[in-house]
């Protein structure tokens, strides 16, 4: 058998054939069939294609995973994604990129509407605030030199038309007036750190000067607007273009819009970051994000501060000098909190247009619990809707929890017809400001007390300088968490809430006033331990 197989090592399948054939048959551990030549060939035959059909597959499958199906790693995307095709290469052939170049016309055209509206000149230049002051202080030499250069861009007409471009700038400089802050205020500054982000923009936090503590705004690149245009689109000078005349068209507003329930706008910046040339930063006040379980928990005082800094605002809105504005992404995270006064800080889905109409049935505005139809006017718009749809929207995010609860008792009956007319439409901003107007008077003045003199039901002894440090009860709502401390009128509210408390058996005049101008009081439950305190008058209870 060995001599066979050395004189047919070469003769293929014959040769298998013959050395198979000359098998001894008690080598056969199979059965005959299995050991048949046709059946070995065939088995042969097939571990050949399987093996040759898997190296295809992976030869394919890496293949189209280097060429067509990159993974994407946005960091390393950032760093090492080659050159985008340009605009002007890709126009003729590509649908979605027509597409693209649609949306970035209807940007654009959007913000020359914001920018080129023209505003009341006031005969009196607007005071600056201390805050202001201080950052003009900070800025006054970069300031003035980036005066020297700026000039008020001028657009010809074939910037009215996006289509005339074969690649516009993504640097689209239409800000109103010269920044107080910029570039190098930004390079300069100290502590950043990221507070969060958006649909479109991060937000940062920096300091200047060690001293004054501002927020950074610019496009997020890797938030929902830039990922979901590079899936369509997959081109990322023109995503970012797209996204950031969102910051543009806020920016805008932001000078344009001046009432103190909304964010100030400090200045901007254009600078080269992630491979793109001039990505906006805006620079603008710092705000404390607003936690709506936290003002639930806070004083009915504080709460409805909130509440009428929100109606100021809207009532600035609907009569702004851009026409009737609405907010079409009211939610409470579209807002924050300086020094205690609400504040609007996302303004890029404001909207100052009107809803066409040929009838009633154009103007329904619909909301997850009701809805509403307003009326069709004669020059074919609906009425009021803008400043419709942000009352409606104060009602159930702010009025319909943080008005009513604690509230004095003689203020719930107005309290609760602001709540009910808000909520059915029933008033326009103009009559619920001026109810909400109403009630702040009442309350700074103090006739929200009864008319009827209070008699104390004990008699107190006043004692100069001093405190209790300790001997706390808890009371609610307060603005002190651990302990009871309340607003008063004057010394007889004061009195008649000891005298209502079952706990307390003496109070502490701090000599410290709430925003309405009403005297902050602690409450105690003993008076075991008194100790010196400038400026503090203590109040004991003597007889019960």
């Amino acid at each position: 058998m060995s001599e066979d197989v050395q004189q047919c090592q070469d003769l293929g399948i014959q040769c298998e054939r013959r050395i198979l054939q000359q098998l001894p048959s008690f080598q056969l551990t199979r059965s005959a069939e299995d050991w048949r030549p046709e059946h070995h060939l065939r088995m042969r035959r097939r571990k050949i294609v399987v093996a040759g059909g898997f190296c295809l597959s992976f030869f394919l499958g890496t293949l189209l995973n280097l060429l067509c199906v990159p993974g994407f790693d946005y960091n390393h995307h950032l760093k090492d994604r080659g050159t985008p095709l340009p605009l002007g290469q890709s126009w003729q052939d590509n649908e979605l990129s027509m597409d693209l170049l649609k949306q970035l016309q209807d940007r654009y055209q959007e913000v020359i509407r914001y920018r080129e509206h023209q505003v009341p000149v006031s005969a009196k230049e607007r005071l600056l605030r201390p805050l202001e002051r201080r950052l003009m202080d900070l800025a006054q030499q970069s300031s003035s030199e980036h005066n020297q250069k700026w000039e008020s861009p001028k657009r010809s007409s074939s910037d009215q038309d996006i289509l005339s471009l074969s690649h516009p700038s993504s640097k689209i400089d239409l800000s109103l007036r010269p920044p107080l802050l910029g570039c190098q205020d930004i390079s300069k500054g100290t502590n950043v750190r990221y507070l969060g982000s958006g649909y479109t923009k991060a937000v940062y936090k920096l300091v200047l000067n060690d001293t004054v503590s501002v927020a950074l705004k610019s496009v997020d690149f890797g938030g929902h607007d830039i990922q979901n245009c590079l899936k369509r689109y997959r081109t990322l000078d023109d995503c970012y273009r797209l996204a950031s005349f969102k910051v543009v068209k806020e920016m805008i507003l932001l000078q344009r819009l001046q009432h103190p329930n909304i964010l100030q706008l400090y200045g901007y910046c254009y600078q080269d970051s992630n491979d793109i040339s001039d990505t906006l930063t805006t620079i603008i006040e710092l705000g404390s994000p607003l936690e709506m379980i936290q003002l639930l928990q806070s004083s009915w005082e504080d709460r409805f501060r909130i509440c009428l800094s929100l109606v100021r605002l809207l009532h600035y809105l609907a009569h702004s000098p851009l026409g009737s504005i609405t907010l079409l992404d009211f939610r409470p995270r579209q807002f924050v909190i300086v020094d205690g006064e609400l504040k609007v800080t996302d303004l890029d889905d404001a909207s100052m247009e009107d809803t066409p109409c040929t009838g009633n049935e154009d103007c329904f505005m619909e909301f997850p619990a009701r809805n509403f139809t307003l009326q069709c006017s004669v020059d074919g718009k609906c009425q009021n809707m803008n400043e419709k749809r942000n009352l409606y929207n104060a009602y159930r995010f702010f009025f319909t929890y943080l008005l009513p609860h604690s509230a004095p008792s003689s203020l719930r009956p107005l309290l609760d017809a602001i709540v009910n007319a808000t909520g059915e439409l029933r008033w326009g901003i103009d009559e619920t400001a001026a109810q909400f107007e109403k009630v702040l008077y009442l309350y700074k003045s103090g006739l929200y007390l009864s008319n009827v003199t209070y008699v104390p039901k004990a008699e107190y002894r006043q004692v100069q300088d001093v405190s209790i440090p300790e001997e706390d009860y808890r009371c609610w709502p307060s603005y002190h968490h651990n302990g009871c401390l309340l607003s008063v009128f004057d010394m007889n509210e004061a009195i008649e809430v000891c005298d209502n408390h079952s706990q307390c058996t003496a109070f502490i005049w701090m000599n410290q006033t709430t925003w309405t101008g009403r005297q902050l009081v602690f409450f105690k439950t003993g008076s075991r331990n008194l100790v010196p305190d400038q400026n503090k008058i203590t109040y004991l209870k003597m007889t019960v």
